[in-house]
C-alpha cells in the first residue's frame, strides 16, 4: 500500500508566502540600510558626502562594540540592561585615574576592567544566584549610575590628550579610528562566536540549556562569561566614548542601551536564545546611526527620532517572526 498525500488548498501558496516573508525577514537590517541610504541621499545630497559618511561611521563605532557585546547575551537567551550605565562608570573611572596621574595606558586598563568586574557581578547574580537577568541587570543600571555620580561627584571631567585626540578625528580614508577598531572587535567577535568552542557552547546554551548541560556544557560559566564580555566592550566603549566627547559624562546616555538592543533585534539575533549573528547587528547599528543622522540632516526635530527608531525595531521585531 502506497501513502496518500491529500492536497489542503492554499496550502502550498501558504507555505510559499511564508517562504518568502522569510527570505526578506533574514535580510531585513540590509534592505532597510538600503533603503534608507536611497531615500536621505534623494531627499538631502550630502547624505553621501564624505565627510557625513566618516561621520556617521564614527559616530556608529560606540553602538556597534556594545551591540557585539548584547549579541553574546542576547544569544544565551538574555539581556543587559546595565551596558549604558557601564559604559558611563568606565569613562568616570578612566577619566579619575586620568586626572589622577595614573597616565593614559593604565587609565584605560582600569576603566575596561571597571567595567568587565561589573560584567562579572550581573553573570555570577544570574546564572550562580539564579535571579532573573532583567531584574539583575536592571538594578546594576541603577547601582553603576549611582557609583559613577558619586566617583565624579556628579561633575563631568574634562580630558585633553594629544592620543584621544588622534583617535576620535583620525583615521584611514573615511574609517575613523574609532570605527576601524569596532569593526576588528566585530571580527574578532565574528570569529569567537562561530568557529571556537566557546561560541558553539554560547548558542548550545541558549537554544537548549538542558541538551547543553547534557552534553557537559557548564551553562553557569559561559552566562558569566558572555556578560564578562558584554561588560569589558562596554568598558571599550567607554574609552572611545572620552575621545569623542573630550570628557568622562557622569550622566548615562538610555540611548547607547535601547539603540544596542535595537541593532541586535534589527541585525536578526534571536531574543529566545540559540541564533546569533554578528554582521546583523553590524548592520542594525549602522542603519539606527543613518536614521537619526539623516532625519537630522533633513531637520527633523530630535523628538520625533525616538519615535522613528521605536518603529523600526518593532516592525523589525515583527519581522523576526517569520525567519527560517
Amino acid at each position: 500500500m502506497t501513502d496518500v498525500q491529500l492536497a489542503v488548498p492554499g496550502r502550498d501558496a501558504w507555505s510559499t508566502r511564508l517562504r518568502d516573508i522569510g527570505f526578506w525577514a533574514e535580510w531585513a537590517a540590509l534592505i532597510g540600510l538600503v533603503v534608507l541610504v536611497v531615500v536621505f541621499q534623494s531627499l538631502n545630497s550630502t547624505f553621501l558626502s564624505t565627510g557625513n559618511v566618516q561621520s556617521m561611521l564614527v559616530a556608529a563605532a560606540i553602538l556597534i562594540i556594545l551591540a557585539v557585546g548584547q549579541t553574546f547575551v542576547i544569544s544565551t537567551a538574555g539581556i543587559d540592561l546595565s551596558v549604558a550605565s557601564t559604559m558611563t562608570l568606565g569613562a568616570v573611572v578612566f577619566g579619575q585615574a586620568y586626572t589622577s596621574g595614573w597616565g593614559l595606558p593604565l587609565s584605560a586598563v582600569v576603566a575596561v576592567v571597571a567595567s568587565a568586574v561589573l560584567g562579572v557581578v550581573n553573570g555570577t547574580l544570574i546564572a550562580r544566584g539564579r535571579i532573573a537577568d532583567f531584574i539583575v541587570t536592571l538594578g546594576t543600571l541603577s547601582a553603576a549610575s549611582g557609583l559613577a555620580l558619586i566617583l565624579s561627584n556628579g561633575k563631568p571631567v574634562t580630558i585633553v590628550d594629544p592620543f584621544l585626540l588622534r583617535l576620535s578625528t583620525g583615521g584611514v580614508g573615511i574609517f575613523g579610528w574609532s570605527f576601524i577598531i569596532a569593526a576588528v572587535v566585530a571580527v574578532l567577535a565574528h570569529v569567537m562566536l562561530f568557529h571556537s568552542r566557546f561560541g558553539t557552547h554560547v548558542l548550545a546554551t541558549g537554544g537548549a540549556p538542558e541538551s547543553a548541560t547534557a552534553m557537559g556544557i557548564s551553562t553557569r560559566r559561559i552566562k558569566i562569561a558572555v556578560y564578562t564580555i558584554s561588560g569589558t566592550l562596554a568598558g571599550l566603549g567607554a574609552i572611545l566614548l572620552v575621545a569623542r566627547v573630550g570628557a568622562a559624562e557622569p550622566a548615562a546616555n538610555t540611548a547607547f542601551l535601547l539603540n544596542s538592543v535595537a541593532a541586535v533585534v534589527l541585525g536578526g539575533v534571536s531574543l529566545f536564545g540559540g541564533r546569533g549573528t554578528i554582521t546583523g547587528p553590524v548592520i542594525g547599528a549602522l542603519l539606527l546611526t543613518a536614521l537619526v543622522n539623516g532625519l537630522t540632516l533633513l531637520g527633523v526635530s530630535q523628538f520625533y527620532q525616538p519615535l522613528a527608531v521605536g518603529i523600526v525595531v518593532v516592525l523589525a521585531a515583527l519581522m523576526t517572526r517569520f525567519q527560517r
